[in-house]
């Protein structure tokens, strides 16, 4: 058996209050994963080319208010 599939049989046999908490967890854990990865593109310059497009947009007059 997998790693995963451990896991998947693991997650299947939590009760209700069990699986709530892993769920809390899991989407913790991927919004520091997805903001670590955001950061580090960012300090790598992969975002520059949107953030100028999307200030370009807004000096021309492309944007609305939110």
């Amino acid at each position: 058996m997998t790693k995963l599939e451990q896991i998947e049989k693991s997650v299947a046999e939590l009760s209700l209050e069990e699986l709530k908490a892993f769920a809390a967890w899991f989407e913790a854990l991927q919004a520091d994963l997805w903001d670590k990865q955001i950061e580090a593109d960012a300090k790598a310059g992969r975002l520059d080319k949107l953030a100028d497009q999307a200030l370009a947009d807004h000096r021309a007059g492309r944007t609305r208010p939110l």
